[in-house]
């Protein structure tokens, strides 16, 4: 999309605009001393040919690294260009005004040297200008993905301020630099945050930086990131649609303070306007620009060389294809890199020519992105499958695997569908349907007992009304803003249990253990039958989340209900959690047929490990119940990785 060209067209623009100033101050300065112009061009072109190697030498370097030694590689060489250009905002902002004079006077001491001087003047000069370029224009194509976009937008800014320079020359037209530098530098300040940020995912991948599984904000589980307006806030600020908090920090932080200090005015007697003494040769910096980067380079491809093991096999997904150079592999472990140039946001699947089962896959590979997938394949027929919503949805050539080791047997899983989870889906919505019913039932009942007076039959119907809703399996908020009001509880409210917001199951559990009145009792009581006939009359129910059900009905229950959260002074904690086995029962009974056809035998398991459930609740034994529960939970979890949609 055209706004990943966007952060490139103003850095293209600016930087090009600095080194056309440069180099029209220096051929103003020779005319005026008298010296050729020949030596001042030729300095230029050496800067531009050291600038121009520069960039290839790190586009060339990164592709010879491996995948950790890339994540390096381009994380660490970020945070230079965020320094360098950092550097080189505040010190235009305090230089520009004797830039012209101070290139003036080493002219004029070098003309009195000689051409060589003069050369080498100008190299220095533009050098330094062309290697920041060259790093911070390296770094954003980097962290705008696989895409010609960037590099598009860095040659219409830079042709854009060589022109703009050559009628500034003629005197054409009047340009204010002051404030064309101070508003620029605004904008670059915010890419600069987002290539600081995108360096640290870099090193955070690498396994350098902690952090990398502490999510933030992951926009792909939320809307598309194929959206128009998630693409234009990823081309301008470089930010991706999934962030660390690490990455949201110091995103954060470079940008306020950074804006900060720049917006704030200098003072006249703190900014000196040159010191001289301070200041070291050019020749340093433009040493160090070329030696240091290349010394990295080494020390990283022999610390970080590929170890041997598996093959290095790459594909690449398109606009128009799906691994349309895939040629097969040798068997054995093999690692294969697959690149998505699609310009969107995708699943790629590995699969067996024979069937279509699923031997691994690669999980939201963003645009302009890579990822490796390692395997261990046996020889066999095998493809890809290139699930890109709203693009693409193909399968690649076949090709053999041959050769190697041979591997061992793949256990490929069988692709399911939507229509595959519709009907165990419609099955249990009629098993929900049929559990509301009762529940409307016994929370009539509820009512009618609290309002007559009767403690203990109040009690009991509330303990067969939580059962009840422990059995539809939706304590964890499936049932969103109803569920909250019919199960709800105290904690983060206001005022706590008195808070008016706390209402439902567990508000009726507290009044009837604590003590309170029919009176205070009976309106909550009423609304909570009311909420119940609402859901009712609003029951839906997604067939993709009947497989996640499978594990979240005992996760929540061990989350909530054994840790005490939920208990209001019932303590019928251990009855419950027998529901929430009855619950998850029913969601096996339904998925069983698909879980066989996949991996045989984990049905059975589990069933195992319910009744053990079950039976250490009757023995009231917490440690006992929680050490079951999570065995359960553990087998229960393969359940939706197996039963994913992978085929629409």
């Amino acid at each position: 999309m055209w706004v990943d060209g966007l952060p490139n067209l103003v850095i293209g623009l600016r930087e090009g605009l600095e080194i056309g100033l440069v180099v029209s101050i220096l051929l103003a300065a020779v005319r005026r001393t008298g010296a050729g112009a020949s030596a001042v061009w030729l300095g230029v072109l050496a800067a531009a040919l050291l600038s121009l190697g520069f960039g290839a030498v790190l586009a060339f370097s990164r592709a010879e690294l491996t995948i950790t030694a890339q994540a390096v590689f381009g994380g660490l060489l970020s945070l230079v260009a965020i320094v360098l250009v950092t550097w080189m905002i505040f010190w235009m902002r305090r230089a520009a005004r004797g830039l012209s004079g101070e290139l003036r006077e080493k002219i004029g001491h070098a003309a009195e040297i000689g051409a060589g001087a003069l050369a080498t003047t100008a190299f220095l000069a533009v050098a330094r200008e062309g290697l920041e370029t060259a790093l911070f224009l390296w770094t954003t194509v980097q962290a705008s993905g696989d895409t010609l976009a960037p590099l598009v937008g860095a040659a219409v800014g830079l042709a854009v301020s060589f022109l703009l320079c050559w009628l500034i020359v003629r005197a054409s037209v009047r340009v204010n630099l002051g404030v064309f530098f101070s508003r620029t530098a605004v904008l670059l300040i915010v890419i600069a945050a987002g290539v600081l940020a995108y360096g640290v995912g870099e090193l955070q991948t690498a396994g350098l930086v902690p952090g990398r599984n502490w999510v933030a904000f992951d926009l792909s589980t939320v809307v598309s990131t194929d959206s128009w307006w998630v693409s234009l806030i990823s081309g301008i600020t470089n930010l991706a649609p999934r962030m660390t908090v690490l990455q949201v920090a110091v995103y954060v932080a470079y940008l306020v303070t950074v804006l900060v200090v720049f917006l704030r005015k200098p003072g006249t007697a703190a900014v000196p306007v040159e010191r001289p003494a301070r200041r070291l040769p050019r020749w340093v910096y433009a040493t160090a620009a070329v030696v240091l980067p290349l010394l990295a380079v080494g020390v990283l491809a022999l610390v970080t060389s590929p170890s041997g093991d598996g093959s290095a096999t790459q594909v690449t997904v398109t606009a128009d294809g799906c691994a349309k150079d895939w040629s097969g592999t040798t068997a054995g472990s093999s690692t294969i890199t697959v690149v998505n140039k699609s310009g969107h946001g995708g699943e790629i699947y590995l699969i067996r020519a024979a069937d279509g089962g699923v031997i691994g896959e690669i999980e939201g590979l963003g645009p302009g992105t890579r990822r490796s997938l390692t395997v261990d394949l046996p020889a066999g027929q095998y493809s890809w499958r290139c699930l890109v919503p709203g693009e693409l949805d193909q399968v690649s050539p076949v090709a053999a695997v041959t050769g190697g080791s041979g591997g061992t047997v793949v256990p490929a899983v069988a692709p399911v569908s939507d229509k595959d989870l519709k009907e165990p889906a419609d099955s249990f919505t009629s098993y929900l349907t049929d559990k509301l019913s009762t529940l409307d039932t016994q929370t009539g009942d509820l009512a009618a007992k609290i309002t007559a007076g009767d403690k203990d039959g109040a009690r009991a119907a509330w303990l067969a009304a939580q059962q009840t809703w422990e059995r539809l399996g939706a304590a964890y908020g499936q049932f969103e803003d109803l569920g909250v009001s019919i199960d709800g509880l105290p904690q983060g409210r206001p005022q706590g249990v008195d808070d008016p917001g706390f209402t439902g199951l567990h508000r009726v559990e507290y009044g009837l253990w604590h003590g309170q009145t029919a009176a205070q009792l009976a309106p909550v009581a009423v609304k909570l039958q009311q909420d119940v006939q609402t859901l009712r009359q609003k029951l839906t129910f997604d067939p993709a989340d009947l497989p996640l059900r499978a594990h979240e009905i005992l996760e929540d229950a061990l989350r909530r209900i054994l840790n005490g959260q939920t208990d209001q002074g019932s303590n019928s904690t251990f009855t419950l959690v027998a529901a929430d086995v009855d619950a998850t029962d029913a969601v096996l009974d339904r998925l069983q047929p698909l879980v066989d056809a996949r991996k045989p035998g984990l049905i059975a398991t589990a069933r195992t490990q319910l009744a053990a459930v079950a039976a250490a609740c009757q023995t009231g034994s917490r440690q006992l119940v929680d050490a079951r529960v999570g065995a359960a939970v553990e087998t229960l979890s393969a359940i939706p990785t197996l039963l994913e949609v992978r085929a629409s």
